[in-house]
């Protein structure tokens, strides 16, 4: 069996091969407490079942538009408005398959092989790998715990070649829960004027997971707006991962470029996703806010947790639901045979012999660290932690 040479360029997610390994100790009827997670543990808020659910009874189970249906494109369109002060039309919107999706939608519109696309690390695990699909080359801006994982206009200046095409990131970040303020971005947004053919892509996913305030989008300054992408979706807001349902605003260039890719993969999304989302976008956001109390309330414990774990260190996120701690002191470290090398021994270290799920760094750009999850229980979060405490102990 000859399979094609496209699968050497991208790696297996990290985040679904913990999953996946989490899921068989867990059918051998191994206690597993998942802190791994990438999805909020909550179920989607009622009004916006009710609303698919009118949806099958309305009998919306045909064909969708590949780029959308025009009133979820107009809805997008309003909530972009209304939560951004940002001016988009229905033609600018492609609402796809889970904001993954938008993503591979937009490298492949616009990176050619041997492109460079900059990424400041740590970045979410798929970034690089869909640069690499589309032969383009990653090249990483190396963010620092000092600098909250966040990246200065000069080191922006220094990446960037002549052979720079599209600049991506995230804000609030997966995994490092940086989240950039308007002069943070302003300050990167005037870096891009002197160079104009280079593209930011915005991936904006958790937006409504915010702990410091305003979401600001790099997308408002009027100089740099039709050079950006905006990413985002339903599965953090609206607790709806399962859904799948992302979408682009972007320049119509882009955006008719996206529909053509999309329209040979998969065409439109899901036609009672779609009448849900309206209902999600436009409604309700009671239990949006809610989620984002009870995630305050569990990024407060655990900082103080990590507080009570020597050679832990870690800077409190201010957005999303992960923390992000440097763990390379524990690196040479071992506990009767098993050693530990580097961040990737340490996750399976938590995964055999505490029972942990978390994720190593090296999936995201940062080898020295792990991603912890905190959508999760408040009981479960305490028993994860107690049970990474004393594994760390353990080693010597």
């Amino acid at each position: 069996m000859h399979l094609s040479s496209l699968l050497d360029r991208f790696n297996e997610p990290e985040t679904l091969k913990m999953a996946k390994l989490g899921r068989e100790l867990r059918s051998k009827g191994i206690d597993i407490t998942d802190l791994s997670l990438g999805e909020p543990d909550f179920d989607t808020p009622e009004h916006i079942k009710q609303a698919a659910k009118q949806a099958i009874d309305e009998n919306y189970s045909h064909y969708t538009p590949v780029s959308g249906y025009p009133d979820l494109r107009q809805a997008v369109c309003t909530k972009l408005k209304r939560d951004n002060g940002l001016d988009y039309a229905p033609e600018q919107i492609v609402v796809s398959t889970g904001a993954k999706q938008s993503i591979a939608n937009t490298i492949l519109s616009v990176v050619d092989a041997g492109d460079e696309v900059i990424i400041p690390t740590p970045y979410w695990v798929t970034y690089s790998e869909i640069v690499k699909l589309a032969g383009g080359v990653p090249r990483f801006i190396h963010a620092s715990l000092r600098n909250g994982y966040k990246v200065t206009p000069q080191e922006l200046e220094a990446a960037i070649t002549p052979k720079t095409k599209l600049f991506m990131f995230s804000s609030p970040c997966n995994p490092s829960g940086a989240v950039y303020t308007k002069a943070e971005l302003r300050g990167l947004a005037e870096v891009f004027t002197a160079h104009p053919g280079i593209l930011i892509m915005s991936d904006e996913i958790y937006e409504y997971i915010n702990f410091i305030g305003t979401h600001e989008s790099i997308a408002q300054f009027g100089f740099l707006k039709d050079r950006v992408v905006i990413v985002n979706g339903l599965s953090k807001g609206f607790a709806m991962t399962g859904w799948r349902l992302g979408y682009i605003a972007a320049p119509v260039e882009i955006a008719k470029a996206c529909d053509k890719i999309q329209g040979q993969f998969t065409s439109g999304a899901n036609a009672v996703t779609q009448r849900a989302a309206i209902t999600a976008l436009l409604g309700d956001m009671v239990p949006t806010h809610g989620m984002l109390k009870e995630f305050t309330v569990r990024r407060k414990r655990v900082m103080e947790l990590l507080q009570d774990i020597p050679h832990f260190p870690c800077s409190e996120p201010q957005g999303a639901f992960y923390v992000f701690p440097e763990v390379d002191y524990y690196f040479g470290k071992a506990n009767g045979d098993t050693v530990i090398q580097n961040a990737d021994d340490l996750c399976m270290y938590f995964l055999n012999t505490a029972h942990v799920s978390t994720v190593t760094g090296k999936a995201f750009g940062a080898p020295n660290c792990i991603r912890i999850s905190f959508a999760n229980s408040m009981a479960n979060i305490e028993k994860g932690f107690q049970k990474i405490k004393a594994a760390l102990a353990a080693l010597h």
